[in-house]
């Protein structure tokens, strides 16, 4: 099995303050991280959920995916993350079953992991982020 676990739930939202409020607030919960990651031009704030994460992710200037998802779909649910060993060896699996992949090669992400995506037309409309810690 490639998939060790869920690494986070990531969810796009227009006013992080307020969505981080919302989960403190109501649930209690605290931001364990929190990191501007230039490259994907997005603010993101996890939440820390047993051994996973609520990852709220508002875009970080003017473009970017994240800011593209919010005018498409507005806020919501935009990936979820799956812990796996290797981020290459999974990326080669996928794509050797002849599925889509949006990275070629695994790139770093925040908290000094290593990730890839995988295209949500071949996975059931679900954009899928592998995350290797």
């Amino acid at each position: 099995m490639l998939l060790t676990e869920i690494d986070h739930i990531a969810i796009a939202v227009e006013d992080l303050e307020a969505a981080i409020a919302y989960y403190c607030d109501t649930y209690g919960a605290e931001v364990e991280h929190r990191e501007v990651v230039e490259s994907d031009h997005v603010e993101e704030a996890l939440i820390k959920v047993a051994d996973s994460y609520i990852q709220l992710l508002t875009p970080h200037g003017d473009r970017g995916p994240i800011k593209k998802a919010l005018e498409r779909n507005g806020e919501g649910i935009h990936h979820i993350g799956y812990r796996v060993d290797d981020v290459a060896k999974a990326l080669a699996a996928v794509e050797a079953q002849g599925h889509r992949v949006i990275d070629k090669q695994p790139r770093p992400g925040s908290r000094g992991t290593t990730i890839a995506f995988i295209h949500p037309k071949d996975a059931f409309g679900t954009l899928i982020e592998l995350v290797q810690e």
